[in-house]
C-alpha cells in the first residue's frame, strides 16, 4: 500500500498550527513505513531540512508549479506519473481531479464566524476549496467535536462521514536556562501575563491588551508578553498598545524558538488564551504541561479542549477578563488548582496517539 501525502504545510521555515500537526504526521509515518506501507510525499520545492529524511519506503515527489498547484500541476502529475492508494490532505485543499480515494482533515471553519477577517480573494479560496475537499473526500478528519459541528452545520454532510482525532501535544527539553531567556525579554519570574499564537484579529488579542491595561494599575511591575507572528490586519494591536500608553509594559517578541516559548510558559504568572474561534487550542496544553495556571475563552473547542483545568471567561468582554485575573490573584487554592488539573489535562492528549489513529484511518479507508 502506499499513501500520498500533501507534505507543503510542514515544508516551511517556521512551525506553527497546521505546519505542526503536517510535520508530527510526516514523522510518524516516515518511523512505521515498511515494505507494506509506503508514503508518497507531495512538494512544491525541495524538502527542507526540518523535513523527514527520505527511506525507501518514505520518499518525495517534487512537483513543479506554483500558481493553481494543487488545482492544475498535482492532478496531471498523479494521473500521469505517481503511483498511489490513497491521498491525504492534511489542511483543507485537496488535488481537484485524483485518481485515488482522498481523506482531508479540517482544523476549523472560522472563515464562516469571522468572514472580514480575511482578504475577498482568501475568503472565496477557504469557503469554496474546503467546499471542495469536504464532498469530494471519501473520509474527513475533524481536529475537535467543535469543528465537527460545523462541518456538518456549514457543509450539509452526513455526521458519519467525519471522524473527531484530537491534535497532540509533546513536552519538549529545555536546552537554555530561565535567566538568560527571562533576561533577553526583559522579564522577571511570574511577574508577566503571556499569550502564544498568531497575531490577527480572531485571536482577540485587543481585549487581552484592555483587560490587561486595567489590571496592571494595581499591580505594578506586571507586563504582558505577546508570542507570536504577524498573519494579517495586526495593526489595531499595535496601535492600541500605542493608544493606551502601553509600550514599555506590552513586549511584542514575534517568533521564537521554541525553547523559548518553554521558558516563558514556565515563568509566567499566567497564560491567556482570549481567542474568539479555534479548532482546536494547542498553547492550552502547552502552557498546562509546563505548570502555567490558564484562563481562557469560552468559545468554541476551547472549553472541550481546557476542560476544568481553566478559569473561563467572555471573550467579548473585557471586564470578565479582568474579573478572572483578579479572582486567580486572589485565591492560592484556585492557581494552584489549575496547575495540578492542567497537569492531568494533558494526559489525555498526544501526537503520537494523533498520528496513530489518523493512519489506522487513511489504512481502512485504502481497503475500502
Amino acid at each position: 500500500m502506499v499513501i500520498g501525502v500533501d507534505g507543503n504545510e510542514a515544508n516551511v521555515d517556521e512551525h506553527v498550527g497546521v505546519s505542526v500537526y503536517t510535520l508530527v504526521q510526516l514523522n510518524y509515518f516516515q518511523s512505521v513505513a515498511s515494505e507494506n506501507l509506503s508514503f508518497c510525499v507531495f512538494l512544491r520545492q525541495k524538502p527542507k531540512k526540518s523535513m523527514p529524511k527520505a527511506t525507501p519506503h518514505f520518499y518525495y515527489e517534487v512537483v513543479k508549479g506554483t500558481f493553481l498547484w494543487s488545482q492544475i500541476f498535482l492532478p496531471i502529475h498523479l494521473y500521469t506519473k505517481s503511483k498511489i492508494d490513497l491521498y491525504f490532505a492534511p489542511a483543507h485543499y485537496i488535488p481537484r481531479f485524483c485518481p485515488v480515494p482522498i481523506v482531508v482533515t479540517i482544523h476549523d471553519l472560522s472563515f464562516f464566524y469571522y468572514p472580514s477577517e480575511f482578504r475577498k480573494k482568501d475568503l472565496f479560496q477557504l469557503k469554496n476549496w474546503t467546499a471542495q475537499a469536504i464532498h469530494k473526500s471519501k473520509a474527513i478528519i475533524a481536529v475537535s467535536k467543535t469543528t465537527k459541528k460545523d462541518i456538518v452545520k456549514w457543509y450539509q454532510i452526513p455526521d458519519t462521514k467525519i471522524s473527531v482525532i484530537y491534535n497532540g501535544f509533546e513536552k519538549k527539553s529545555e536546552d537554555k536556562s530561565d535567566k538568560d531567556v527571562l533576561m533577553q525579554y526583559n522579564i522577571s519570574e511570574k511577574k508577566y501575563i503571556l499569550y502564544v499564537g498568531t497575531l490577527q484579529p480572531r485571536k482577540n488579542i485587543v481585549t487581552l491588551i484592555h483587560a490587561f491595561n486595567d489590571y496592571y494599575k494595581t499591580h505594578e511591575g506586571l507586563k504582558l508578553v505577546i508570542v507570536g507572528k504577524k498573519g494579517w490586519l495586526y495593526d489595531e494591536i499595535f496601535a492600541e498598545v500605542k493608544r493606551l500608553s502601553l509600550n514599555d509594559k506590552v513586549i511584542f517578541t514575534d517568533f521564537i524558538p521554541d525553547e523559548d516559548v518553554i521558558i516563558l510558559y514556565k515563568n509566567a504568572w499566567v497564560f491567556v488564551m482570549p481567542s474568539l474561534y479555534e479548532g482546536f487550542g494547542i498553547p492550552i496544553l502547552e502552557a498546562m504541561a509546563y505548570g502555567c495556571p490558564v484562563i481562557s475563552s469560552q468559545n468554541s473547542s476551547l472549553p472541550e479542549i481546557g476542560g476544568e483545568a481553566c478559569l473561563y471567561f467572555d471573550p467579548e468582554d473585557p471586564n470578565d477578563l479582568i474579573e478572572k485575573l483578579y479572582q486567580l490573584a486572589q485565591s492560592k487554592e484556585i492557581y494552584n488548582k489549575l496547575i495540578k488539573t492542567g497537569k492531568n489535562r494533558i494526559t489525555l492528549f498526544s501526537w503520537e496517539r494523533c498520528a496513530h489513529e489518523t493512519l489506522e484511518l487513511l489504512k481502512n479507508q485504502a481497503k475500502i
